[in-house]
């Protein structure tokens, strides 16, 4: 479980990219370095380390389910991923 300030910090910053979004996109298409420069500088999605939605944790994250290595098994152990089953042959 990661630190809760982690995780607040990680939810605004989610939520810094999802406002400036379409602004960036204009700035970017129009070549405006300058404006896009001032703009705060954790609106950049670059910036962003994806996090388990499930308890905050950054290493082991995997994009396609949104969570942790070790969430994920025990989600897929349990059955509670869709169309994820152990493997063996």
């Amino acid at each position: 479980m990661a630190k809760k300030s982690k995780i607040v910090k990680y939810q605004k910053q989610q939520a810094l990219v999802a406002k400036y979004a379409d602004l960036r996109r204009e700035l970017k298409a129009k070549g405006d370095y300058a404006a896009l420069a001032k703009l705060p500088k954790d609106s950049n999605p670059i910036r962003m380390r994806r996090r388990d939605h499930i308890d905050g944790r950054p290493r082991g994250y995997m994009r396609k389910f949104d969570m942790s290595r070790l969430n994920f098994r025990k989600y897929a152990h349990a059955g509670q991923i869709p169309g994820v089953h152990k493997a063996s042959w």
